[in-house]
């Protein structure tokens, strides 16, 4: 916990530093990436830093954990870091970079702030950083020592076996190791890191998740090409990775992957599950599927996925058969535009309602999809009774809702 004097400090001082928290990250990337070039262009996402994105959950996340750590009897603040601690590892992240972050993070605060940053208030905003630092650094470390690597040495070169176009905008990837050895075990609803080089020279890192291939020595995984397109008011960027990969990823490439990653993982239990997703956020369920198949299981288990279109459902045939190889689960989609043809199992036109679906009791809960189908959905859940803490989320890209969640 943080010293008493310095808690004193960082709860007077939060509605300061939390008003101009959207204002210190960009100086603080600004300044960092200036000093530090290698990291915008090797291992930070370019996209995501364009748009803002990483910007926003760095600040919720520095106000998540300041505001959980200055609290009376709140929950544990490491509760928070659970998430950005296995992004960080997927990433080969190290202690060593904790420092460069320091520097630039608090050269930020005093540029935003100017005089009201005393000696007092940065000595008790240091302890608040370096508290949250050494809480990650020792998850991180825990997650290298259970992954059998040396701290931040998490990539390996495997190869492209099977390339499958799955939908008009999707793709999945069978991998392997080149000389056909086995993989690190995974737990279903994790992921792995992809790194590739740009044309440009610049080597970018995006996640995917497993969705476990035919083989104990082959990985799955799906990827979906992301065109430019209006985003509101501002214009999101085409997707860097995964266009390249869909252009340029073919049987018998080379490609660098990191070892399994994610603390949204299958439940172990007899609890009933729920599976919900939405569009490319089917591929976690399909790793959860597979393993309850594989295990012979006869839980409870509502799936439910939401999509465009048939036309447009990545994996959409191979949902409905691992759906049907359990005993204990039932299918529920729906879709936006049915065609001419409806598949006789779909519930509904539109978008998903809650209200119309019923869950059974004491399941745990599993989200992936876009962020906004999340919170919406998580909102719904909620209003149902479900308790927030069996309700599990997946987010690729910036978590900017983790304040609220």
């Amino acid at each position: 916990m943080l010293s008493p004097s310095s808690t004193e400090v960082v709860r007077a001082t939060l509605p300061v530093i939390g008003a101009a928290i959207d204002d210190i990250t960009p100086v603080f990337y600004r300044r960092m990436f200036a000093a530090h070039p290698d990291l915008e262009r090797d291992l930070f996402n370019r996209g995501n830093q364009a748009q803002g994105d990483q910007q926003r959950a760095l600040a919720g996340a520095i106000a998540a954990y300041a505001t959980l750590l200055v609290a009376d009897g709140g929950p544990d603040p490491q509760q928070v870091l659970a998430r950005i601690a296995h992004k960080h590892a997927s990433l080969g992240i190290t202690e060593d970079q904790y420092p460069i972050v320091h520097e630039h993070l608090f050269a930020a605060i005093v540029e935003v702030l100017g005089d009201a940053v005393t000696a007092e208030v940065a000595a008790a905003w240091d302890e608040v950083y370096w508290h949250l630092a050494n809480a990650l650094i020792a998850i991180e470390r825990e997650l290298y020592a259970a992954t059998g690597v040396a701290d931040g040495e998490v990539w390996r070169t495997l190869v492209v076996r099977r390339r499958v176009q799955e939908s008009p905008d999707t793709v999945s990837f069978v991998l392997g190791s080149p000389d056909g050895g086995p993989l690190p075990p995974w737990r279903p609803g994790q992921y792995v890191s992809v790194a590739v080089r740009l044309p440009d020279g610049a080597r970018q890192i995006r996640q995917y998740s497993l969705t476990g291939g035919q083989a104990p020595d082959e990985w799955a995984i799906t990827v979906k090409a992301v065109p430019g397109h209006r985003d509101g008011d501002s214009i999101a960027p085409a997707g860097e990775v995964s266009n390249f990969v869909h252009l340029n990823l073919f049987e018998g490439d080379e490609l660098a992957v990191s070892a399994p990653f994610g603390d949204m993982v299958l439940d172990t239990s007899d609890a009933p599950l729920v599976l919900i997703s939405a569009g490319i956020g089917v591929t976690p369920m399909l790793g959860m599927l597979r393993h309850l198949r594989e295990e012979g299981s006869t839980r409870e288990v509502l799936v439910i996925h939401a999509d465009r279109s048939p036309a447009r459902h990545a994996h959409r045939q191979e949902l409905k058969e691992l759906v049907a190889a359990l005993p204990g689960a039932r299918l529920q989609r729906w879709y936006e535009d049915l065609g001419l043809r409806a598949p006789e199992d779909v519930l509904a036109l539109g978008r998903v309602d809650l209200a119309a679906v019923e869950l059974p009791a004491g399941a745990r809960v599993y989200l992936c999809g876009p962020q906004p189908f999340m919170a919406s959905t998580r909102d719904a859940l909620v209003e149902r009774g479900v308790d927030s803490d069996r309700i599990h989320y997946e987010v690729f890209g910036p978590d900017t809702w983790l304040a609220s969640a």
